[in-house]
């Protein structure tokens, strides 16, 4: 009893320092005069380390140590290797997005589509598809840490959401872009060392990392290098490296806000030192997290507590974890949520920063009776929309509750709204020919598309699929005394239901039952059934494929269409003059460029100055 009330005094201690941080980094910080204050940070207020720590955290999550963990548990390794993907998209990004966009001086990362394209259309489509994917995966992280508050503490989802958004609603009204990431780099590194903790913890109550790495693989947990090509399968290691790919070149190529902490930084070469040491941290941070799913396996291996009924959901499995083994060590568990909470608070934070950045800058601004607005009454305007942003999340993470586990949920939605983002950004930057018709046709069929298959895919009932387990090892002090199973009525019936079951038969039981298609070959079946990582993939070929198709057949060679060549990328301008063996017509602001560009002029023209292209008004077809 004094334990459990030590854990509750720690939890409500580390919330109370967060709020303790956020003053002290709103009074010593530089002050927040004008919106690109709030929105970037001051240049140079931020450091290095807690950049590198901001950007992988805001990619990762508290999905890190929550969702990975049982993930491992319950499905296997497949998941693991979504970080080839991961690790590729880092020097793609730095060599083919951050050359064209850094120096433009924007405050919205969609101003370069209108910059590109000359049309509101294409940038608010692609600001839209911004806006609901980070709403759908906030709503992820907002429930992420209810869960755990949900097993140990018996705290409702209700009551855990709301308190979740309503502190953060405070913090971002109270603190801009570096409150957030100095509150990310805290949190990431107090979640380290719990994992470190639980770690060698597991290792010495499962005899060894030798121990736990043969019970894993006896267990088929360990399933590297799986090429079945079958589109279907939930994850291989093909859907696992190319669908993560596309999904990490849409966030931190084409996403807000890590667009936004990039410019945040004073140089690009101080960027692209970041995203390098940025791949060894994602890959220290992502690996942790599966190797505490390891050793709460091997400790777990012969009595599941899920089969016997101490939690209901897969993602309790680290919290109860943790509430079984670690009551010897008070304030532990108080230490564990807060940081779950912290966690998923200062990631709500940072986001809520982004989205409203983006709302204001392609939407509201727009409005007729705001523009004109003063620099402090753009920074309300912004915080207003933070506000309203956040109660949406709410709603969404009500939503989320119903889900049946974080990394599907949060996998399915970044990978259904990534393709459109991305390719349109390929587009703008890969294929000089295309125009604003192509683009927004072939945002719009990318979406169409992918939003058919989702609707489809929810009307084939699918069997979870998850690892069997065992009960075989069950004793009457398999878990610790102050530890009562869920299933208070049934539990003896529940129990005895297990215990003389096989691995399969238990399997069966927690898993939800198979539907038979009525037709095995429909086609319309077998493209619902495809796995939810090749959305992002489907999605950017259709939108390239589109955008190209469209855009040559509305005339785009005309010789009204222009193109400043600062925003593509040199590549594709070298591609282009090989093609076709003639010399295009680009115009060319001179600044950005080592010399002066043999491109020549279009009407004879001299160079149009770049400031004069964020003045650019839509034309009336957009």
């Amino acid at each position: 009893m004094q334990s459990i009330i030590f854990d509750y005094a720690v939890f409500l201690l580390l919330i109370g320092l967060s709020f303790a941080v956020l003053i002290y980094s709103k009074i010593s910080g530089p002050k927040e005069q004008t919106k690109a204050d709030y929105v970037f940070a001051s240049k140079g207020s931020v450091s290095m380390g807690a950049m590198l720590l901001s950007i992988a955290r805001g990619f990762l999550g508290v999905k890190v140590f929550l969702g990975y963990p049982s993930e491992f548990y319950y499905r296997g390794s497949g998941m693991w290797e979504t970080l080839y993907g991961m690790s590729l998209a880092f020097p793609l990004v730095l060599y083919f997005f951050l050359p064209v966009y850094f120096n433009l001086g924007i405050t919205s990362v969609y101003q370069y589509l209108d910059m590109r394209f000359k049309s509101r259309l294409v940038r608010r489509l692609a600001s839209g598809t911004y806006f609901i994917r980070s709403i759908l995966n906030l709503g992820v992280t907002v429930f992420t840490p209810c869960v755990a508050l949900k097993t140990v503490m018996g705290l409702p989802y209700w009551f855990s959401i709301i308190l979740i958004t309503s502190i953060a609603i405070v913090f971002t009204v109270l603190g801009g872009l570096r409150s957030a990431i100095l509150a990310d780099a805290v949190q990431s590194l107090v979640m380290i060392g719990c994992s470190i903790v639980i770690i060698i913890h597991g290792f010495f109550i499962a005899k060894g990392p030798l121990n736990v790495f043969e019970v894993t693989k006896e267990r088929d947990r360990l399933d590297f290098f799986n090429f079945n090509m079958d589109p279907t399968l939930r994850v291989s290691t093909v859907s696992a490296t190319l669908g993560q790919l596309f999904m990490s070149l849409s966030m931190f190529g084409c996403q807000q806000n890590f667009v936004q902490r990039y410019f945040s930084m004073d140089s690009q070469k101080q960027v692209e030192k970041a995203l390098w040491l940025t791949i060894p941290l994602m890959i220290f941070l992502f690996s942790l997290s599966w190797i505490v799913g390891m050793v709460i396996f091997t400790v777990y291996a012969d009595c599941d507590p899920r089969a016997l009924g101490y939690i209901s959901e897969i993602d309790e499995i680290i919290p109860f974890y943790i509430e079984d083994r670690f009551y010897f060590l008070p304030g532990f568990m108080g230490l564990v949520l807060a940081s779950l909470f912290n966690s998923g608070l200062s990631i709500l934070v940072s986001n809520l920063n982004s989205i409203s950045t983006v709302a204001w800058e392609d939407f509201v601004s727009q409005i007729p009776i705001f523009k004109g607005a003063t620099e402090k009454n753009q920074l309300w305007c912004i915080k207003s929309i933070s506000v309203i942003t956040g109660f949406i999340v709410m709603g969404v993470a009500f939503i989320v509750a119903q889900s049946s586990g974080v990394i599907d949920a949060s996998q399915l939605m970044t990978s259904a709204t990534s393709g459109p983002l991305l390719g349109v950004f390929v587009l703008a930057m890969f294929f000089p020919s295309t125009n604003w018709k192509g683009a927004a046709a072939g945002m719009i069929s990318s979406h169409l598309m992918t939003l058919f298959i989702v609707l489809g895919s929810l009307s084939i009932a699918k069997e979870p699929n998850y690892l069997p387990v065992s009960t075989e090892g069950c004793t009457n002090t398999t878990f610790s005394p102050h530890i009562e199973p869920i299933f208070d009525i049934q539990y003896n019936q529940y129990k005895m239901s297990f215990l003389n079951k096989t691995h399969d038969e238990i399997s069966s039981v927690l898993s939800t039952p198979e539907v038979e298609s009525s037709s095995t070959d429909d086609i319309l079946t077998m493209l619902y059934s495809i796995t939810y990582m090749y959305y992002s993939l489907l999605g950017t070929f259709v939108t390239v494929f589109v955008g190209v198709i469209v855009s040559y057949m509305t005339d785009l060679w005309s010789k009204e269409e222009t193109t400043n060549e600062d925003l593509l990328h040199p590549m594709s301008l070298k591609v282009k003059s090989m093609c076709t063996g003639e010399k295009q017509r680009y115009v060319t602001d001179g600044k950005h460029n080592n010399g002066p560009s043999t491109l020549p002029m279009t009407n004879e023209a001299q160079p149009t100055p770049l400031s004069s292209v964020f003045t650019v008004k839509s034309n009336s077809s957009s």
